[in-house]
């Protein structure tokens, strides 16, 4: 049976310190060597994940933006974007605008990704900006206002911050039919949640269900550890949460595997297969 592996990346298949690990890699390559179909679905964006899998074979398309695209890794094209129509830009910077004043707001036009930003005044967005830009040389783009994007394919809007003062704006976000929202918490800083928006056709589920069909799989298992992780299963075949993942994200799976500090989705499929 053609059989598609899909990954999240931080918190399941990164290790602790946000990095692909020897095992992990060397573990991934000899299975894609013996003809498994793996990738990664992600927030995170081209300017990282293809550096992060640099030392990888992987050659399949990844998901990436919580589904807001399918990046071709090694042509480094968009094969789908789904871009947020001008209802949802409107209302995503006025919310922007009236309840967080900050953040980081992504484009996509003519293959190019861009990210704009007002200020860097929170401690989290100086080290979103400093870590991107010194680890993977991602480049940003200070705005006097986010009005400079109106004109532009907005795909997505992410910013790490207290939950309290994210909720708000979160709850008015929801109002909106044009536009998907997630609401996390940061594994690598716990006292800080995650809001991203995008179009409301963009989605890990959405996604998977056309990768699937791109790819011709008749099988998907997929493995996660957060709440965004979830829309993933509901579009798989079977799903497996990692040990360390939040409880509601277990409570979704089909089965709950090793951590991702012990290379659990690598070794889970290594022994799946025997």
């Amino acid at each position: 049976m053609n059989t598609l592996y899909i990954s999240d990346l931080d918190g399941t298949l990164l290790g602790k310190d946000a990095t692909l690990g020897s095992e992990t890699i060397t573990g991934l390559n000899r299975l894609i060597s013996n003809g498994i179909n793996f990738t990664v679905a992600t927030a995170r964006t081209s300017a990282t994940v293809v550096q992060m899998l640099s030392e990888t074979d992987i050659s399949l398309p990844v998901i990436l933006m919580n589904g807001v695209c399918i990046y071709d890794i090694k042509k480094q094209e968009y094969i789908v974007t789904e871009k947020i129509s001008n209802k949802g830009k409107r209302v995503l910077l006025d919310v922007i605008r009236q309840y967080i004043g900050t953040g980081f707001v992504y484009t996509i036009d003519n293959n190019q990704l861009s990210t704009y930003f007002e200020n860097d005044d929170s401690p989290a967005a100086k080290s979103f900006i400093e870590e991107r830009e010194r680890i993977y040389g991602k480049k940003f783009t200070k705005v006097d206002s986010f009005e400079a994007c109106y004109d532009k394919s907005i795909v997505y809007y992410s910013i790490d911050d207290k939950q309290k003062k994210l909720t708000e704006a979160c709850n008015e976000l929801k109002k909106c039919d044009d536009l998907h929202v997630e609401f996390y918490r940061d594994i690598y800083n716990t006292d800080h949640w995650y809001l991203e928006v995008c179009s409301s056709a963009a989605s890990k589920k959405n996604a998977v269900i056309k990768l699937r069909k791109l790819l011709g799989a008749e099988r998907v298992i997929s493995f996660g550890d957060n709440l965004n992780d979830i829309p993933m299963f509901e579009a798989s075949d079977e799903s497996y949460a990692v040990g360390n993942a939040k409880e509601e994200v277990k409570q979704a799976a089909t089965g709950v595997i090793g951590t991702n500090a012990d290379n659990g989705v690598v070794r889970f499929i290594a022994e799946s297969i025997k």
